[in-house]
């Protein structure tokens, strides 16, 4: 009994490294390893340095680069402009979201129909998405203008069409009109997408039962299409935050500060007027922004994902 036991205890002692759990781990790591190499040279390792730079005063021009602590975060709090640059910016992403979104869903739930020609009308709505943002824009930037393309629309009518750039209200929902058109294709096929996923089972269940159109559509469409929407929403207003090309080309900011967004003011700070070190500031607070954002709506998820309660 004493050499059996011996000669067991042998073979558990010889047992190979390289086992199979071993090996699939190894695979797993080496499978994820480009992500997190990726993750660490261009996100982590960058973030860093962006809060490094943000502890110290920075100066291109004068090429100093001095370390003052919490100099410039005391800076952002008392900042008087940072207060319009904060409102501009909610303002300009709650327009984007909710027109985004709401035409979007419009869209998809028209081009889920049966119709004639119905990939030409998909592949019109979604086109704008694949064409060039800078390129885009600078065309609305004519269309937009006093002698522009719109207002010779309107004078057709009899309309005196404004400057549309230069007055503080009509140039915030001028850029948010021109974002709207440019992204809205984007979350129109992600939609159309859910749309087509969703049973057609439950709605002739629905008419059996005489349930109304408004109904199938609340109490079962949105419902069965919620993880899109938590998606779509999170997509839209990251995108909404991160604005900058059209407000460069379109207004500059202007008129006053009237579209002056974060992303642009930090551009601002750091590229105009080479206070680097507050724009690092600026850019710690946008990313505190969007992940709080982000966090708040995956927190709602179980109120809005069907299959999360």
């Amino acid at each position: 009994m004493t050499v059996a036991a011996q000669t067991s205890s042998e073979k558990v002692r010889k047992r190979p490294f390289w086992t199979m759990e071993r090996r699939d781990s190894l695979a797993g790591y080496v499978f994820i390893a480009p992500q997190l190499i990726g993750i660490a040279i261009f996100v982590l390792i960058p973030l860093g340095l962006v809060f490094w730079y943000s502890l110290h005063e920075w100066n291109v021009l004068a090429q100093t680069f001095r370390f003052q602590g919490l100099d410039n975060y005391r800076a952002l709090f008392a900042d008087p402009g940072l207060p319009q640059v904060l409102g501009a910016t909610a303002l300009f992403s709650l327009g984007l979201v909710v027109l985004n979104m709401a035409l979007a869903l419009l869209l998809a739930v028209l081009l889920d129909q049966k119709l004639k020609a119905i990939a030409v009308y998909r592949t019109l709505f979604f086109s704008p998405v694949v064409v060039s943002l800078v390129a885009w824009t600078i065309v609305w930037s004519f269309l937009l203008q006093n002698n522009g393309g719109i207002n010779a629309v309107l004078a057709l009518f009899g309309i005196d069409g404004p400057n549309w750039l230069r007055g503080s209200t009509t140039a915030m929902i001028s850029v948010i009109v021109v974002q709207v058109f440019k992204n809205v294709g984007l979350n129109m096929i992600l939609f159309l997408a859910a749309l087509q996923g969703v049973p057609r089972e439950l709605y002739e269940a629905a008419r059996v039962d005489g349930t109304p159109a408004w109904a199938q559509f609340t109490r079962i469409t949105m419902p069965m299409i919620s993880p899109t929407i938590l998606l779509t929403s999170i997509i839209t207003i990251v995108g909404s935050l991160q604005v900058f090309a059209q407000i460069a080309v379109l207004t500059q900011g202007g008129p006053g500060m009237s579209t002056t967004v974060l992303v642009y003011y930090l551009y601002q700070q750091a590229f105009q007027f080479h206070k680097f070190g507050y724009g690092a500031t600026l850019s710690i607070l946008l990313f505190a922004i969007v992940a709080v954002l982000t966090f708040v709506q995956w927190q709602m998820r179980r109120r809005i994902v069907f299959y999360e309660n």
